[in-house]
Protein backbone atom coordinates (compact mmCIF):
# COMPACT_ATOMS: atom_id res chain seq x y z
CA UNK A 1 0.00 0.00 0.00
CA UNK A 2 1.69 3.08 -1.38
CA UNK A 3 1.96 6.08 1.61
CA UNK A 4 -1.19 8.96 1.95
CA UNK A 5 -0.71 12.37 2.45
CA UNK A 6 -2.95 14.25 4.65
CA UNK A 7 -2.24 17.92 3.53
CA UNK A 8 -3.63 20.36 5.66
CA UNK A 9 -4.09 24.89 5.23
CA UNK A 10 -1.65 27.20 7.04
CA UNK A 11 -2.84 30.70 7.28
CA UNK A 12 -0.17 31.61 9.38
CA UNK A 13 2.79 30.11 11.34
CA UNK A 14 0.98 29.21 14.34
CA UNK A 15 -1.59 27.12 12.39
CA UNK A 16 1.15 25.74 10.87
CA UNK A 17 2.28 24.13 14.12
CA UNK A 18 -0.81 23.14 15.25
CA UNK A 19 -1.28 21.17 11.79
CA UNK A 20 1.49 19.92 12.45
CA UNK A 21 1.21 18.83 15.84
CA UNK A 22 -2.56 17.29 15.16
CA UNK A 23 -1.02 15.07 12.39
CA UNK A 24 -0.57 16.53 8.87
CA UNK A 25 1.86 15.78 6.64
CA UNK A 26 2.05 18.41 5.14
CA UNK A 27 1.12 21.86 4.74
CA UNK A 28 -0.13 24.39 2.27
CA UNK A 29 0.66 28.04 2.91
CA UNK A 30 0.61 31.30 0.82
CA UNK A 31 2.81 34.13 1.05
CA UNK A 32 2.32 38.03 0.61
CA UNK A 33 1.58 38.01 -2.77
CA UNK A 34 0.60 34.80 -5.39
CA UNK A 35 -1.22 33.16 -3.57
CA UNK A 36 -5.63 32.96 -3.46
CA UNK A 37 -5.97 33.72 -0.27
CA UNK A 38 -5.24 37.34 0.08
CA UNK A 39 -7.56 37.87 3.40
CA UNK A 40 -5.24 35.83 5.34
CA UNK A 41 -2.35 36.84 7.62
CA UNK A 42 -0.23 34.76 5.07
CA UNK A 43 3.88 34.36 5.31
CA UNK A 44 6.53 36.68 5.23
CA UNK A 45 9.92 35.61 4.08
CA UNK A 46 11.02 35.42 7.50
CA UNK A 47 7.98 33.33 8.49
CA UNK A 48 8.19 30.86 5.57
CA UNK A 49 11.98 30.26 6.66
CA UNK A 50 10.68 29.58 10.29
CA UNK A 51 7.43 27.36 9.10
CA UNK A 52 10.15 25.16 7.09
CA UNK A 53 12.59 24.70 9.59
CA UNK A 54 10.16 23.99 12.03
CA UNK A 55 7.93 21.33 9.58
CA UNK A 56 11.62 19.41 8.29
CA UNK A 57 12.84 18.97 11.88
CA UNK A 58 9.33 17.22 12.09
CA UNK A 59 10.00 15.25 8.69
CA UNK A 60 6.80 17.17 7.35
CA UNK A 61 6.25 19.31 4.05
CA UNK A 62 5.86 22.48 3.31
CA UNK A 63 3.86 23.49 -0.06
CA UNK A 64 3.60 27.47 -1.40
CA UNK A 65 0.90 28.52 -3.62
CA UNK A 66 1.27 30.38 -6.26
CA UNK A 67 -1.50 29.96 -7.55
CA UNK A 68 -3.55 33.50 -9.10
CA UNK A 69 -4.33 33.83 -12.41
CA UNK A 70 -1.36 36.76 -13.27
CA UNK A 71 -1.61 40.20 -15.26
CA UNK A 72 0.99 41.45 -16.64
CA UNK A 73 1.85 43.34 -12.80
CA UNK A 74 2.07 40.28 -11.12
CA UNK A 75 4.97 38.98 -12.86
CA UNK A 76 7.19 41.85 -11.81
CA UNK A 77 9.31 40.49 -8.93
CA UNK A 78 8.20 37.45 -9.13
CA UNK A 79 11.67 35.68 -10.49
CA UNK A 80 13.39 36.82 -6.90
CA UNK A 81 10.46 35.05 -5.16
CA UNK A 82 10.86 31.85 -6.40
CA UNK A 83 14.68 32.21 -6.00
CA UNK A 84 14.53 33.38 -1.97
CA UNK A 85 11.80 30.71 -1.03
CA UNK A 86 13.29 28.12 -3.08
CA UNK A 87 16.92 28.31 -1.22
CA UNK A 88 14.04 28.09 2.17
CA UNK A 89 13.57 24.87 1.27
CA UNK A 90 9.87 25.30 0.01
CA UNK A 91 8.89 21.56 -1.08
CA UNK A 92 7.04 22.41 -3.60
CA UNK A 93 4.68 25.15 -5.98
CA UNK A 94 1.44 25.12 -6.51
CA UNK A 95 0.52 26.91 -9.40
CA UNK A 96 -2.12 27.15 -12.23
CA UNK A 97 -0.76 29.53 -15.09
CA UNK A 98 1.81 28.30 -17.61
CA UNK A 99 3.54 31.73 -17.50
CA UNK A 100 4.15 30.62 -13.72
CA UNK A 101 4.96 27.47 -14.12
CA UNK A 102 7.82 28.19 -16.69
CA UNK A 103 9.08 30.85 -14.98
CA UNK A 104 9.28 27.93 -11.72
CA UNK A 105 11.00 25.76 -13.85
CA UNK A 106 13.39 28.41 -15.41
CA UNK A 107 14.45 29.79 -11.85
CA UNK A 108 14.07 26.86 -9.57
CA UNK A 109 14.65 23.64 -12.32
CA UNK A 110 14.85 21.28 -9.13
CA UNK A 111 11.76 22.63 -7.71
CA UNK A 112 8.63 20.30 -7.34
CA UNK A 113 5.83 21.77 -8.95
CA UNK A 114 1.92 20.62 -8.52
CA UNK A 115 -0.52 21.89 -10.58
CA UNK A 116 -3.38 24.20 -8.71
CA UNK A 117 -7.60 22.80 -8.69
CA UNK A 118 -7.41 26.23 -10.36
CA UNK A 119 -6.15 25.17 -13.70
CA UNK A 120 -9.62 22.99 -14.29
CA UNK A 121 -7.56 19.40 -14.39
CA UNK A 122 -10.86 17.60 -15.09
CA UNK A 123 -9.07 14.47 -17.79
CA UNK A 124 -6.61 12.50 -17.71
CA UNK A 125 -5.13 14.60 -21.64
CA UNK A 126 -4.99 16.92 -19.08
CA UNK A 127 -2.73 15.67 -16.06
CA UNK A 128 -0.95 13.95 -18.67
CA UNK A 129 -0.04 16.91 -20.75
CA UNK A 130 1.30 18.88 -17.03
CA UNK A 131 3.04 15.30 -15.93
CA UNK A 132 4.67 15.35 -19.41
CA UNK A 133 5.99 19.41 -18.73
CA UNK A 134 7.97 18.29 -15.43
CA UNK A 135 4.86 18.70 -12.88
CA UNK A 136 4.87 15.84 -10.14
CA UNK A 137 1.43 16.12 -8.93
CA UNK A 138 -2.00 17.42 -10.26
CA UNK A 139 -4.93 18.88 -7.59
CA UNK A 140 -7.94 17.55 -9.54
CA UNK A 141 -11.06 19.20 -10.01
CA UNK A 142 -13.10 18.99 -7.49
CA UNK A 143 -16.11 18.51 -9.85
CA UNK A 144 -14.76 14.84 -10.72
CA UNK A 145 -16.54 11.91 -9.14
CA UNK A 146 -14.60 9.00 -8.02
CA UNK A 147 -15.38 7.08 -11.32
CA UNK A 148 -14.12 10.03 -13.08
CA UNK A 149 -10.35 9.61 -10.63
CA UNK A 150 -10.32 6.39 -11.31
CA UNK A 151 -10.54 6.87 -15.00
CA UNK A 152 -7.67 9.39 -14.67
CA UNK A 153 -5.34 7.15 -12.60
CA UNK A 154 -5.64 4.52 -14.89
CA UNK A 155 -4.17 6.89 -17.91
CA UNK A 156 -1.28 8.20 -16.51
CA UNK A 157 1.93 6.74 -14.73
CA UNK A 158 2.48 6.27 -11.73
CA UNK A 159 4.99 8.93 -10.98
CA UNK A 160 2.49 11.29 -11.37
CA UNK A 161 0.69 12.10 -7.90
CA UNK A 162 -3.00 12.73 -7.78
CA UNK A 163 -4.09 14.95 -4.85
CA UNK A 164 -8.07 15.49 -4.21
CA UNK A 165 -10.09 17.65 -1.59
CA UNK A 166 -11.59 16.06 1.18
CA UNK A 167 -13.31 19.08 3.53
CA UNK A 168 -14.30 22.65 3.39
CA UNK A 169 -15.62 25.05 1.77
CA UNK A 170 -17.13 24.55 -2.05
CA UNK A 171 -16.80 26.84 -4.51
CA UNK A 172 -20.17 27.60 -6.60
CA UNK A 173 -17.83 28.34 -9.55
CA UNK A 174 -16.21 25.72 -12.06
CA UNK A 175 -12.96 25.19 -10.06
CA UNK A 176 -13.03 28.74 -8.33
CA UNK A 177 -12.65 30.26 -11.79
CA UNK A 178 -15.62 33.29 -10.81
CA UNK A 179 -15.54 36.77 -12.07
CA UNK A 180 -19.00 36.95 -9.52
CA UNK A 181 -16.53 38.96 -6.92
CA UNK A 182 -14.88 41.39 -9.13
CA UNK A 183 -17.98 42.29 -10.93
CA UNK A 184 -19.93 43.05 -7.45
CA UNK A 185 -17.18 44.58 -5.78
CA UNK A 186 -14.20 44.84 -7.42
CA UNK A 187 -12.46 42.51 -5.48
CA UNK A 188 -10.61 39.61 -8.12
CA UNK A 189 -11.39 36.25 -6.53
CA UNK A 190 -8.57 34.90 -9.40
CA UNK A 191 -5.88 37.05 -7.40
CA UNK A 192 -7.07 35.84 -4.26
CA UNK A 193 -9.35 38.69 -3.10
CA UNK A 194 -12.66 36.61 -3.19
CA UNK A 195 -15.39 38.54 -1.40
CA UNK A 196 -17.76 35.37 -1.34
CA UNK A 197 -20.53 37.20 -2.78
CA UNK A 198 -22.21 32.79 -3.38
CA UNK A 199 -22.99 33.64 0.23
CA UNK A 200 -25.31 36.85 0.17
CA UNK A 201 -28.61 36.95 0.68
CA UNK A 202 -30.60 37.60 -2.82
CA UNK A 203 -33.72 39.19 -3.95
CA UNK A 204 -35.41 40.08 -6.74
CA UNK A 205 -36.72 43.65 -8.08
CA UNK A 206 -39.19 43.90 -10.91
CA UNK A 207 -37.57 46.68 -13.68
CA UNK A 208 -40.30 49.46 -12.70
CA UNK A 209 -40.87 48.64 -8.87
CA UNK A 210 -37.24 49.97 -7.67
CA UNK A 211 -37.13 49.71 -4.06
CA UNK A 212 -39.23 46.75 -3.78
CA UNK A 213 -37.14 43.89 -2.76
CA UNK A 214 -38.74 40.04 -3.47
CA UNK A 215 -37.16 37.00 -2.03
CA UNK A 216 -36.42 34.29 -4.62
CA UNK A 217 -38.37 31.62 -2.24
CA UNK A 218 -41.06 32.71 -0.02
CA UNK A 219 -39.25 33.10 2.94
CA UNK A 220 -38.45 36.87 4.94
CA UNK A 221 -34.95 36.38 5.22
CA UNK A 222 -34.12 36.30 1.63
CA UNK A 223 -32.48 33.24 0.08
CA UNK A 224 -29.04 31.75 -0.32
CA UNK A 225 -29.43 30.48 -3.66
CA UNK A 226 -25.31 29.61 -4.45
CA UNK A 227 -24.39 28.63 -0.74
CA UNK A 228 -23.16 25.30 -0.95
CA UNK A 229 -22.92 22.73 2.05
CA UNK A 230 -19.03 22.11 2.72
CA UNK A 231 -17.51 19.03 1.53
CA UNK A 232 -16.80 16.32 3.77
CA UNK A 233 -15.17 12.72 2.98
CA UNK A 234 -13.73 11.72 6.48
CA UNK A 235 -16.67 8.66 5.45
CA UNK A 236 -15.44 7.70 2.29
CA UNK A 237 -11.08 7.62 2.63
CA UNK A 238 -11.41 4.27 1.93
CA UNK A 239 -13.08 4.77 -1.79
CA UNK A 240 -10.60 8.00 -2.58
CA UNK A 241 -7.74 5.74 -1.95
CA UNK A 242 -8.80 3.34 -3.69
CA UNK A 243 -9.64 5.61 -6.60
CA UNK A 244 -5.77 6.24 -6.63
CA UNK A 245 -5.43 9.64 -4.78
CA UNK A 246 -2.09 9.87 -2.99
CA UNK A 247 -2.88 13.55 -1.02
CA UNK A 248 -6.13 14.25 0.91
CA UNK A 249 -6.90 18.00 0.78
CA UNK A 250 -8.23 19.82 3.85
CA UNK A 251 -9.69 23.31 2.37
CA UNK A 252 -9.44 27.10 5.03
CA UNK A 253 -6.17 29.04 4.92
CA UNK A 254 -8.67 31.88 5.91
CA UNK A 255 -10.13 29.35 8.71
CA UNK A 256 -8.46 29.41 12.63
CA UNK A 257 -6.51 27.20 14.37
CA UNK A 258 -9.20 25.47 16.05
CA UNK A 259 -10.55 24.80 12.80
CA UNK A 260 -7.44 23.37 11.97
CA UNK A 261 -6.92 21.40 14.93
CA UNK A 262 -10.68 19.68 15.20
CA UNK A 263 -10.34 18.92 11.04
CA UNK A 264 -7.01 17.78 11.19
CA UNK A 265 -7.22 15.54 14.53
CA UNK A 266 -10.57 13.18 13.02
CA UNK A 267 -8.82 12.84 9.51
CA UNK A 268 -5.94 12.26 11.26
CA UNK A 269 -7.09 9.37 13.09
CA UNK A 270 -9.62 8.04 10.21
CA UNK A 271 -6.75 7.88 7.88
CA UNK A 272 -4.41 5.79 10.61
CA UNK A 273 -7.52 3.71 11.42
CA UNK A 274 -8.24 2.60 7.75
CA UNK A 275 -4.16 2.33 6.87
CA UNK A 276 -3.55 0.27 9.83
CA UNK A 277 -6.31 -2.63 8.92
CA UNK A 278 -7.58 -2.16 5.47
CA UNK A 279 -10.11 -5.84 5.33
CA UNK A 280 -11.87 -4.98 9.05
CA UNK A 281 -11.83 -1.12 8.45
CA UNK A 282 -15.40 0.39 10.54
CA UNK A 283 -15.56 4.17 10.08
CA UNK A 284 -15.37 5.63 13.91
CA UNK A 285 -18.81 8.18 13.57
CA UNK A 286 -17.64 9.92 16.63
CA UNK A 287 -15.42 11.23 14.04
CA UNK A 288 -18.64 12.85 12.23
CA UNK A 289 -19.46 14.05 15.10
CA UNK A 290 -15.98 15.85 16.12
CA UNK A 291 -16.34 17.35 13.10
CA UNK A 292 -19.24 19.31 13.77
CA UNK A 293 -17.77 20.76 16.90
CA UNK A 294 -15.68 23.07 14.57
CA UNK A 295 -17.50 25.49 13.33
CA UNK A 296 -19.44 24.41 10.17
CA UNK A 297 -22.24 24.43 7.57
CA UNK A 298 -23.95 21.22 6.85
CA UNK A 299 -21.76 18.14 4.96
CA UNK A 300 -22.07 17.06 1.51
CA UNK A 301 -19.92 14.77 -1.01
CA UNK A 302 -19.75 16.90 -3.59
CA UNK A 303 -19.84 15.45 -7.06
CA UNK A 304 -17.41 12.64 -5.89
CA UNK A 305 -21.09 9.59 -5.98
CA UNK A 306 -22.91 12.12 -8.86
CA UNK A 307 -24.08 15.53 -9.54
CA UNK A 308 -25.22 17.56 -6.86
CA UNK A 309 -28.76 18.12 -6.16
CA UNK A 310 -31.23 21.28 -4.62
CA UNK A 311 -30.22 19.07 -1.30
CA UNK A 312 -26.41 20.30 -1.54
CA UNK A 313 -27.20 23.77 -1.11
CA UNK A 314 -28.25 25.86 2.31
CA UNK A 315 -30.60 28.35 0.51
CA UNK A 316 -32.26 29.27 3.34
CA UNK A 317 -29.42 29.68 5.76
CA UNK A 318 -25.54 31.03 5.82
CA UNK A 319 -25.12 29.91 9.74
CA UNK A 320 -21.78 28.59 10.52
CA UNK A 321 -22.96 26.27 13.31
CA UNK A 322 -20.89 25.07 16.74
CA UNK A 323 -21.32 22.85 19.22
CA UNK A 324 -18.56 23.90 21.05
CA UNK A 325 -16.97 27.43 21.64
CA UNK A 326 -13.01 27.72 21.64
CA UNK A 327 -12.05 29.13 24.91
CA UNK A 328 -7.90 29.22 24.94
CA UNK A 329 -5.03 27.02 23.79
CA UNK A 330 -2.23 25.66 25.94
CA UNK A 331 1.18 27.24 26.02
CA UNK A 332 3.13 25.10 28.01
CA UNK A 333 3.27 23.54 31.32
CA UNK A 334 5.34 23.94 34.20
CA UNK A 335 6.25 20.82 36.10
CA UNK A 336 7.46 21.96 38.73
CA UNK A 337 4.46 24.14 40.29
CA UNK A 338 2.00 21.94 38.04
CA UNK A 339 0.43 24.83 35.97
CA UNK A 340 -0.91 24.81 32.58
CA UNK A 341 -0.44 28.03 30.64
CA UNK A 342 -3.50 29.33 28.60
CA UNK A 343 -3.81 31.79 25.96
CA UNK A 344 -7.06 33.27 26.31
CA UNK A 345 -9.11 33.21 23.05
CA UNK A 346 -12.58 33.82 24.57
CA UNK A 347 -14.01 34.33 27.67
CA UNK A 348 -13.01 31.96 30.23
CA UNK A 349 -14.50 31.82 34.02
CA UNK A 350 -12.96 29.85 37.14
CA UNK A 351 -14.29 26.71 38.63
CA UNK A 352 -15.85 25.80 34.66
CA UNK A 353 -16.27 22.49 33.59
CA UNK A 354 -14.73 22.53 30.10
CA UNK A 355 -12.95 19.70 27.31
CA UNK A 356 -9.45 19.46 26.42
CA UNK A 357 -8.93 18.52 22.84
CA UNK A 358 -4.73 16.90 22.35
CA UNK A 359 -3.80 14.66 19.20
CA UNK A 360 -4.47 11.41 22.06
CA UNK A 361 -8.19 12.22 23.14
CA UNK A 362 -10.23 14.71 24.46
CA UNK A 363 -10.58 14.96 28.12
CA UNK A 364 -12.84 16.49 30.52
CA UNK A 365 -11.14 19.59 32.95
CA UNK A 366 -12.16 21.40 35.50
CA UNK A 367 -10.40 25.18 35.22
CA UNK A 368 -10.18 25.43 38.74
CA UNK A 369 -8.36 28.96 40.18
CA UNK A 370 -7.11 31.11 37.47
CA UNK A 371 -4.33 32.74 37.61
CA UNK A 372 -3.61 35.96 35.62
CA UNK A 373 0.59 36.45 33.97
CA UNK A 374 1.66 37.61 37.05
CA UNK A 375 0.21 35.01 39.50
CA UNK A 376 -2.58 36.90 41.01
CA UNK A 377 -6.00 34.83 41.59
CA UNK A 378 -8.57 35.51 38.91
CA UNK A 379 -12.48 34.77 38.64
CA UNK A 380 -12.60 35.45 34.93
CA UNK A 381 -10.14 36.22 32.05
CA UNK A 382 -11.98 38.74 29.58
CA UNK A 383 -9.22 39.94 27.76
CA UNK A 384 -8.06 38.95 24.23
CA UNK A 385 -5.66 36.46 23.72
CA UNK A 386 -4.97 36.94 27.92
CA UNK A 387 -2.57 34.80 29.81
CA UNK A 388 -3.91 32.51 32.65
CA UNK A 389 -2.27 29.74 34.39
CA UNK A 390 -4.47 27.11 36.07
CA UNK A 391 -3.60 23.86 38.28
CA UNK A 392 -3.23 20.77 36.58
CA UNK A 393 -1.98 17.34 37.49
CA UNK A 394 -1.97 15.95 34.00
CA UNK A 395 0.24 17.77 31.70
CA UNK A 396 -0.52 18.59 28.53
CA UNK A 397 1.24 19.92 25.62
CA UNK A 398 1.66 23.46 23.62
CA UNK A 399 -1.37 23.40 20.81
CA UNK A 400 -3.88 21.31 23.07
CA UNK A 401 -7.09 23.16 23.24
CA UNK A 402 -9.77 24.20 25.41
CA UNK A 403 -13.33 24.28 24.88
CA UNK A 404 -16.53 25.04 26.04
CA UNK A 405 -19.59 22.72 25.06
CA UNK A 406 -22.96 24.71 24.43
CA UNK A 407 -25.61 24.38 25.98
Amino acid sequence: MRDIELLAPAGDLERLKAAIYYGADAVYIGGKRYGLRAGTNNFTIDEIKEGVRYAHARGKRVYLTLNIIPHNEDLVGLDEYIAATHDLGIDAYIVSDPGIFTLVKKVAPKAEIHISTQANNTNWMSALFWHNMGAKRVVLARELSISEIKEIRRNVPDTLELEAFVHGAMCISYSGRCLLSNFLTGRDANKGECTHPCRWKYYLVEEKRQGEYFPVFEDDRGSYIMNSKDLCMIEHLPELIDAGVSSLKIEGRSKGIYYVAVTVNAYRKALNSYMKDLESYRFDKSLLEELSEASTRDFTTGFYFGRPGPEEHNYNKDICRTSHDFIGIIRGYDRDKKLIKVEQRNRLFANEEVEVLTPHGVYPFNTGTLYDADFNEIDCAPHAQQTVWMKSEKEFAEFDVLRRKRV
